[in-house]
């Protein structure tokens, strides 16, 4: 139990800041997709695979002192930041982590809009099935977010990119 929160927290830590509970989820998500030794479950929920482990043991990392969870007033929503406090920092520091190139994804990833990542994590959920039944899922499920047909072809290419980044291929 506690290795996943340290993994949690060592995602913090290179990540410096991620905003957003959303982009959280789809960062962990997607890095454990990329065989990344996230052990967190996850179903597929409203805004694409979430996790309730993951949302409890960020609760409990805020409440034990070793994240920060700032809440911001965003026009008719709120938005949430993440960082390490520095007594997550210490407490980290007695531990190795041993994920290698896991801090270049991930600091890709924040790099990304929460959207992107919201059409990426969708893209890998459904990877058992074809190109063309993920984009008629994705047309379906995400119709909302009226995502282009580029815009999953640039998807795809960008899963490509990560997966050169964390040496799986």
């Amino acid at each position: 139990m506690l290795n996943d929160h340290v993994r949690l927290m060592s995602a913090l830590a290179v990540s410096g800041e991620i905003v957003g509970r959303k982009k959280l989820q789809k960062m962990i998500y997607i890095s454990k997709k990329l065989a990344f030794p996230f052990q967190e479950k996850f179903q597929f929920h409203f805004y694409g695979p979430y996790s309730e482990e993951l949302t409890l043991r960020v609760e409990e990392l805020f409440n034990l002192g070793f994240i920060n969870e700032v809440k911001e007033k965003k026009g008719g929503y709120s938005q949430y930041r993440y960082t390490l406090t520095d007594n997550g920092k210490e407490f980290l520091s007695l531990y190795e982590s041993k994920m290698p190139h896991l801090d270049t994804c991930l600091q890709d990833l924040n790099g990304q809009t929460a959207r992107f990542l919201e059409l990426i994590s969708t893209v890998l959920f459904f990877d058992s099935l074809s190109r063309e039944e993920v984009t008629e899922k994705i047309m379906t499920l995400k119709a909302k977010q009226q995502y282009s047909e580029q815009e999953i072809e640039e998807a795809y290419l960008y899963i490509e990119q990560l997966k050169q980044k964390a040496k799986l291929q």
